[in-house]
């Protein structure tokens, strides 16, 4: 596990170096005031974190900034916000941009994402195979009618687009709304579709659409591309993720570049210790280190 050695009692304050070698406001790994850009298609996630962690610390208080992956690393790059929690690691011009400053990025993996495919209980639909998805990424006749994302801008098109080997989305059978929830809404409403979604929406919905996700389903899917013979269907499960079974799944990564320690490296290490590690099992999501457990054994 990659731990930052998290001396949170020990947390000394300090006047934080921004990354742009301005002054910020005085921080400690558990206090202080700081925003952290978070990509929304795990959103649900990382609130319970902060929740958590702001009600362990009394003194943070972390503001989180939710955008698409777009929107999310022209911020970031822009240096008017350091933290920044996303589905991939930089690319080489992204990692210079930070380098020409001399400014160290810290990178904390905490959690390996299942992007699950959703459709109504009514829905004909029980399994997908990954060579569909494909062809209908690619604009050719496909067992699928349609696929729902959640924004044009955002992580899990990117992901789709690579899986795929496409620069551009065809015209006909994809759709982008403007968020997951959108998607888990339009989803209900029109029964044959098929929607996209990190599965933490899916395992723990925000109040206002556990009555709708309750309508819902989720698909198995198969890899038959690079495993030919394989006529297994399988779904974004904590094991089958583990085992390296569900084939649609993203590394989750903190990223930090404060120039300094602050509040901002506190979150990180609380997310990859074992209390963030836990709400990471409890979210459906894969932990990056499985939190032990003990048991009692009374005679």
């Amino acid at each position: 596990m990659k731990r930052l050695g998290f001396l949170l009692y020990l947390a000394i304050p300090i006047v934080l170096m921004s990354c742009k070698g301005k002054p910020s406001e005085q921080q400690t790994y558990t206090s202080g005031k700081e925003q952290i850009l978070v990509d929304e298609s795990f959103a649900p996630i990382i609130e319970d974190q902060t929740y958590l962690f702001e009600s362990t610390y009394s003194d943070a208080n972390i503001e989180l900034v939710m955008k698409s992956e777009n929107e999310l690393l022209n911020l970031f790059l822009s240096d008017s916000i350091q933290v920044a929690i996303v589905s991939r690691l930089l690319n080489a011009q992204e990692t210079k941009h930070f380098e020409a400053k001399n400014i160290k990025i810290r990178i904390n993996r905490f959690a390996i994402d299942g992007i699950a495919l959703i459709t109504h209980n009514s829905s004909t639909y029980v399994n997908v195979d990954v060579s569909d998805i494909i062809k209908i990424l690619k604009g050719e006749k496909s067992s699928l009618n349609s696929l729902v994302f959640d924004n044009a801008n955002s992580s899990t098109i990117r992901y789709f687009k690579e899986l795929a080997g496409i620069k551009d989305l065809p015209l006909k059978g994809i759709y982008a709304l403007k968020s997951n929830s959108d998607v888990i809404k339009y989803i209900n409403d029109n029964p044959g579709s098929i929607g996209v979604v990190g599965v933490n929406w899916m395992v723990q919905p925000p109040t206002d659409l556990e009555k709708i996700v309750a309508e819902l389903k989720i698909l198995g899917v198969k890899n038959s591309i690079g495993k030919p013979g394989s006529d297994a269907y399988y779904k974004p499960t904590q094991n089958d993720i583990a085992l390296g079974m569900y084939p649609l799944t993203r590394s989750l990564y903190v990223i930090n570049c404060e120039g300094g320690t602050g509040l901002g490296t506190g979150f990180a290490s609380f997310i990859a210790g074992e209390r963030g590690q836990r709400v990471v099992l409890k979210s459906g999501l894969l932990p990056d280190s499985i939190p032990s457990r003990e048991i009692n054994i009374v005679n």
